[in-house]
C-alpha cells in the first residue's frame, strides 16, 4: 500500500497471481481462458503450479515415509503375534457372526448395520480407481504389499473394534459415541487427551479433504464421463475452473441432492442404505471380476509369479520405470490403508454403534472389513489388471485403468462392462461419502463437545465439498488424501501400541469362558 492508501499495481498483481493460482490448484486442466491470465504471464503460472504440486508430493512422501509405514506394519504384525494369528483361526466364526446379530446387546444399529457402515465407508473408489493407481505407479509388486498390509491390517481392525467397543460412552440422547479418540482417552488416561484431540481433527479433515468427498466424487464424474462423454464432445465452460463435461456437471448436482438428502437422517438412514447398497453392489463387482479371472485362468499363475517379483525387484517387472522395491511398497501399502483403512481407526467409530455387549465380537466382525475390502476385492482388481497389461498401457489413468480391464478381460460387448464398472464405482464412491461423513462428525463431535450448531454447518460444508469435488484434479485429490491419512494414522496406531495388552487379556478372557459356544 502507498502513502495515500491505495494498493500498488504490483500488490494488485501479486493478488491476482495468488487468487488464480489458489482456484485452479484443484483445476482438472490448465487449458486457460486468455483474458483471465492478463495480469501474468503464462510461463509464470506454470511454474507456481509445478511448485505446488511439487509441495504437495514432498508431505506425502514424507508422511507416507518409511517410518509411518514401519508404524502401521509392525502395529499389525504385533498383534498377529500375541493374539496367535487370530484373523486366520477365528475368521470362519468372524464371517458367522457377520450375518448374525448378537441378541440383548446395547447399542443403535446391528452388528451387521454397523459393518456395513463401515464397509460402505472403506469400499469405494479405493478398490478400483486407489488399486489401479497403486499398479500403475508402483508396478504389479504394489499389489502384493496392499495384499500382505491386509493380513496384518486384520489384526488391528480387531483390536480397533474390540477397544471401541469396550471404552464406548452414551450420550445424553442416547446415541452411542466411540472410537480411537475414546480409547486414547479412557484406556491410555487423561493426560493423552491431547492425543485423542489430535486423531479427532485429522479425521475431520480425511472425511472433508481427503477419502470422504474429493477423491470419491472425482471417481464418480470420472467414470460418468468416460461412459457418457469419453470425447469431451458435450460441454460447458465454467468460470475460472474450465471447460468440463455436460455429464460431469449434472452427475455433481445429482450426487450432492442425493447426499444431501440421506445425511439429513443421520446414522439410521445412513446404515439403511448401506445394508441394501454395499452388499448387492459387492457381489455384482466380485462375480464380474472372477469371471475376467476365470476367462484367464491359464494366465493367473504368471500374473501372481509377476506380483511376486513386482514387490521385490520392480525394475525386472516394469523395465526400470519403478526402480526400488521401497516405491512398490510405499505405494501398496498407502493405497492399501485407503482403501481398507485398518489403523487408520476409523471403522471403530462404526463398530461402537453396534448392538452387541461382547467386545471381542464386535472385534471379529469388524476385522471381517478389512478381508472383504483387501483380500477379495482389491486383489480381484489388482488381477484383473495385471492379466489385461492395463497397467502398461499409455495415457490411461486411475478409472481408465480398471475400464481397459473389464473392457478387454470380460467377453462381453466393451460398453457392457464399462457400464457395469462405472454403476458400481458410482455405488461404492456414494456410499463411501455417506460413511466419512457420520465419521467425520463423531470427530467433529469430539472436538466440540456436541455443538449441534457446528456439527449442522459441517455437514452443509460437507455437502458443498462433495458438489465441487468432480472439479479437482486426479493427482491433487489422491495426494491430499494421502497426507491426510498417514497423519490420521499415527495417533490411533500410538493407541494399538499402547492398549495391546488390553486387546489380548480381553480376547484370551472372552475364549477361556466359552463364550463364543454359547451362539
Amino acid at each position: 500500500m502507498n502513502l495515500s492508501g491505495k494498493r500498488t499495481e504490483y500488490a494488485i498483481l501479486k493478488q491476482n497471481i495468488f487468487l488464480y493460482v489458489f482456484l485452479s490448484l484443484f483445476r482438472n486442466d490448465l487449458n486457460f481462458n486468455p483474458k483471465a491470465v492478463k495480469f501474468y504471464t503464462e510461463g509464470a503460472f506454470f511454474t507456481m503450479w509445478s511448485m505446488m504440486n511439487q509441495i504437495l508430493v514432498a508431505v506425502d512422501d514424507f508422511v507416507w515415509g518409511v517410518p509411518l509405514m514401519i508404524l502401521i506394519m509392525s502395529g499389525g504384525v504385533l498383534l498377529t503375534v500375541r493374539l496367535g494369528l487370530l484373523q486366520i483361526r477365528r475368521l470362519p466364526l468372524a464371517l458367522k457372526w457377520m450375518f448374525k446379530n448378537e441378541e440383548g446387546g446395547s447399542g443403535e444399529i446391528s452388528s451387521f448395520a454397523a459393518l456395513c457402515t463401515a464397509l460402505s465407508a472403506t469400499i469405494g473408489t479405493g478398490n478400483i480407481v486407489g488399486v489401479a493407481t497403486a499398479v500403475c505407479t508402483g508396478g504389479p509388486g504394489a499389489l502384493f504389499w496392499m495384499i500382505l498390509t491386509a493380513f496384518f491390517g486384520m489384526a488391528t481392525k480387531y483390536a480397533e473394534g474390540l477397544l471401541a467397543v469396550k471404552y464406548r460412552v452414551v450420550a445424553a440422547d442416547g446415541h452411542s459415541l466411540g472410537g480411537p479418540f475414546y480409547y486414547i482417552e479412557r484406556g491410555m488416561g487423561a493426560k493423552w487427551k491431547w492425543l485423542g484431540k489430535m486423531f479427532a481433527f485429522f479425521g475431520v479433515c480425511v472425511g472433508l479433504f481427503g477419502i470422504g468427498t474429493f477423491s470419491q466424487v472425482n471417481g464418480i464424474s470420472s467414470a460418468i464421463q468416460n461412459f457418457f462423454d469419453p470425447e469431451k464432445a458435450n460441454c460447458v465452460t465454467i468460470p475460472f475452473l474450465g471447460e468440463y463435461s455436460w455429464a460431469v456437471v449434472i452427475s455433481s448436482l445429482i450426487l450432492a441432492f442425493c447426499v444431501a438428502a440421506i445425511l439429513i437422517g443421520g446414522l439410521q438412514r445412513i446404515a439403511t442404505v448401506s445394508q441394501i447398497i454395499v452388499p448387492f453392489m459387492a457381489v455384482i463387482y466380485f462375480g464380474f471380476s472372477i469371471a475376467l479371472i476365470l476367462f484367464h485362468i491359464r494366465e493367473v499363475p504368471a500374473a501372481v509369479v509377476t506380483v511376486v517379483n513386482g514387490a521385490f525387484n520392480p525394475a525386472a517387472v516394469t523395465g526400470g520405470v519403478v526402480g526400488s522395491m521401497i516405491v512398490a511398497m510405499q505405494k501398496g501399502v498407502a493405497r492399501g490403508i485407503f482403501s481398507n483403512e485398518a489403523g487408520l481407526g476409523s471403522a471403530p467409530i462404526a463398530a461402537a454403534a453396534a448392538q452387541t455387549k461382547e467386545p471381542v465380537r464386535q472385534g471379529l466382525v469388524s476385522m471381517t472389513g478389512t478381508f472383504i475390502d483387501t483380500i477379495v476385492i482389491c486383489t480381484m482388481t489388482g488381477l484383473s489388471i495385471v492379466l489385461t497389461g492395463a497397467w502398461q498401457v499409455e495415457g490411461l489413468e486411475g478409472v481408465q485403468v480398471t475400464t481397459y480391464a473389464f473392457q478387454h478381460g470380460l467377453l462381453i460387448h466393451p460398453q457392457v462392462a464399462s457400464f457395469v464398472l462405472m454403476v458400481c464405482l458410482v455405488f461404492f464412491a456414494f456410499t463411501t461419502i455417506l460413511g466419512w461423513d457420520y465419521y467425520s462428525e463423531r470427530c467433529l463431535e469430539y472436538l466440540t463437545k456436541g455443538n449441534r450448531k457446528t456439527i449442522l454447518a459441517y455437514r452443509w460444508l460437507y455437502i458443498f465439498a462433495v458438489f465441487i469435488g468432480p472439479y479437482m484434479t486426479v493427482s491433487a485429490v489422491w495426494t491430499i488424501a494421502d497426507i491426510f491419512n498417514g497423519l490420521m494414522a499415527i495417533p490411533n496406531m500410538i493407541a494399538m501400541f499402547a492398549l495391546s495388552g488390553v486387546v489380548v487379556k480381553e480376547t484370551k478372557s472372552f475364549f477361556k469362558a466359552q463364550k463364543h459356544k454359547r451362539d
